[in-house]
């Protein structure tokens, strides 16, 4: 049977990630780790809901203090290179037209992205010292978004590891380029990317895909006069794809349902095949603080009248952000100077502070003195779960093949809560062996525990056939799973 089983999937064709044939599609899951973060894995869920979790708030790890940095300080990006975490920022003290030749691009750096320091970089002079932590000045317009990243790509050279974009629509994104992070030049004299309209007045979000092997651009883009995103692709950094405005599934169309500020796109450090988008939401129009609260506060007058948060999308490239979850991820905090305009936009990138950590960065009391940057954690993998409460519920898995000889969960139960799983074949037919009866119940609250079958764990025959996944948890939370070696 398991040959003429792997006989049919030979003569099925694989087109991105899903195997097409009849009855079902077969999801190649390869050895990927899946969260679940939208249905794509997902057949069925009983009694079982997908919940979007609550960041916890750690507190203030930067302050915009410096003279040359300020209050409408911004644009953040967090990049984890190796030990070190490197943090680029605009730096502004008082507003101005975007794109002007008061903006800097500010630079701080950590060891565990949760001690931060300003070093005295001796690259420009500002304010008459060079005792500053300015990497890029005289820049204008591209100090105003300046966007980098850690090049992934192989076999980049040393020099070219780092990639940044910046500009207006009337510049077009300008390329920069570096060895260390630090030193920065130009890319070329001609802009790297360019559209018409109302375009790049934010942060243009640019990373080496290696799920699509290309370079991958997410950018401000006008669509019926709403802030919205749209999206391009580059083999090497200079040629690319034609503009495609995204869409998005709550509304099934390129409107977003909300002004969507920063989009914040990049893939998930844990599973490089799904991009997390961590936007900010404005809220044109709604104002909370009345003049006299906003004179408290001690917010520019001109910064009062919306307000923002963020929101959680996820995309697995092509044209579509799932907006499974429509509530905000992180909500405006207690106390009035939270809720102004263009506070709690989230940084640029996820990225681990401890074994069993992940952080998001948000930039927060925008136009205000205190403006600063507050960290948020997460579990790894923890932007949502699968979760049951008593007396449980079931999940059943899409159809897929795998790569691995074992199946490690990330989940948390209650004392008395558990989570058994077992395996079926493509007709939904328990496989001997794997069956819930014979499973062992996990009970705990683990990052990765291998799931066993009467102390068993051996998935080595079923590895390359086609096979469903079902689970039955109670009072449990399901935040992902990996087949593995």
């Amino acid at each position: 049977m398991k040959k003429i089983i792997l006989g049919i999937m030979a003569a099925i064709l694989l087109t991105g990630g899903v195997l097409v044939g009849q009855p079902a599609q077969v999801i190649d899951l390869q050895g990927r780790r899946e969260l679940f973060v939208d249905d794509f894995f997902i057949d069925s869920l009983d009694h079982v809901d997908q919940v979007l979790h609550t960041p916890r708030d750690e507190g203030v790890v930067l302050e915009f203090d410096n003279p040359w940095e300020g209050r409408f300080s911004g644009y953040v990006t967090v990049i984890k290179a190796g030990y070190r975490y490197r943090l680029y920022y605009r730096g502004i003290p008082e507003a101005g037209k975007d794109g002007n030749d008061q903006e800097v691009t500010c630079y701080a750096e950590s060891m565990d992205g949760i001690h931060w320091v300003k070093p005295d970089l001796g690259i420009h002079t500002i304010d008459g010292t060079k005792e500053n932590n300015v990497i890029l000045a005289d820049a204008a317009p591209v100090t105003h978004n300046f966007c980098p990243f850690l090049d992934t790509r192989p076999d980049v050279p040393q020099h070219l590891r780092y990639k940044a974009l910046g500009g207006t629509s009337k510049s077009g994104l300008i390329g920069y380029v570096s060895g260390d992070g630090i030193h920065w030049q130009k890319y070329s004299e001609t802009p790297v990317f360019s559209d018409t309209g109302w375009v790049f007045d934010s942060q243009n979000v640019c990373f080496w895909s290696p799920a699509e092997n290309a370079y991958v651009l997410y950018y401000r883009k006008s669509t019926e006069r709403m802030r919205s995103i749209a999206r391009a692709t580059s083999p090497d950094f200079e040629r690319w794809s034609d503009p495609v405005p995204m869409r998005y599934s709550d509304t099934q169309s390129t409107v977003p349902s909300h002004q969507l500020y920063t989009n914040q796109t990049h893939p998930y450090f844990r599973a490089p095949h799904i991009y997390i988008s961590i936007a900010a939401r404005f809220m044109k129009g709604r104002k909370v603080l009345t003049e006299a609260q906003a004179q408290k506060v001690g917010v520019h007058p001109k910064y009062f009248n919306d307000t923002s948060d963020a929101i959680f999308m996820s995309t697995r490239g092509g044209k579509t952000y799932d907006r499974t979850f429509l509530q905000a991820l992180i909500r405006p905090g207690i106390g009035l100077q939270n809720w102004v305009s263009r506070s709690n936009y989230p940084a640029l990138n996820v990225v681990p502070t401890g074994e069993h950590e992940m952080s998001i960065y948000v930039n927060q009391d925008y136009a205000q003195p205190s403006a600063h940057l507050r960290r948020y954690s997460l579990r790894l993998d923890g932007f949502c779960s699968l979760r049951a409460n008593i007396p449980g519920g079931k999940i059943i898995t899409k159809p897929f093949i795998f790569s691995g000889d074992h199946l490690t969960l990330n989940f948390a139960t209650s004392a008395a809560g558990g989570i058994k799983v077992e395996i079926q074949d493509i007709n939904g037919d328990p496989i001997p062996g794997y069956s819930l009866e014979l499973c062992d119940e996990l009970i705990g609250n683990e990052i990765a525990r291998t799931v066993t079958w009467q102390d068993k764990g051996d998935l080595t025959g079923l590895a390359g056939q086609p096979v469903r996944l079902v689970f039955v948890l109670e009072d449990a939370d399901l935040y992902a799973l990996q087949f593995g070696k």
